[in-house]
């Protein structure tokens, strides 16, 4: 699973593969055109309750981390979604955040490298 992270307002680029928008908002002053977006994934965002929370605070990373592995582990539908893409080939998660380290696309990253190293739930607990 080939998968990267860049700011929507970088040039797109072959190597880019599969453009996966993670906002849950279009990235302001952005056209369609420009953005080369193949799928805005609105879904898997985090929620707007958590985003206005968080605001972009880099104090309240650790925290922001753990709301949004809960919320993603609560939405078991939309990340098998964008694991699926992931599986077929590269895919670029892409995020309008000015903060290259403390945005969703970061945790979202991770999150879905750590499922991908888990059984699926059908084979789990079987011997």
């Amino acid at each position: 699973m080939a998968m990267h992270l860049k700011r929507a307002y970088e040039a797109c680029a072959p190597e880019d593969g599969y453009r996966i928008l993670v906002d849950r908002l279009w990235p302001r002053g952005l056209s369609r055109e420009a953005a080369c977006i193949d799928l805005w994934h609105k879904e898997i965002a985090p929620s707007a309750e958590l985003r206005k929370w968080f605001a972009h605070d880099p104090a309240k990373w650790q925290e922001f981390r753990r709301r949004y592995a809960e919320e993603l582990d609560n939405n078991p539908a939309e990340v098998e979604k964008l694991a699926a893409h992931a599986r077929r080939g590269t895919v670029t998660l892409v995020y309008g955040a000015k903060d290259e380290r403390h945005n969703q696309a970061v945790v979202l990253k991770q999150y879905l490298e750590r499922t991908a190293r888990r059984p699926p739930a059908s084979n789990r607990g079987r011997a």
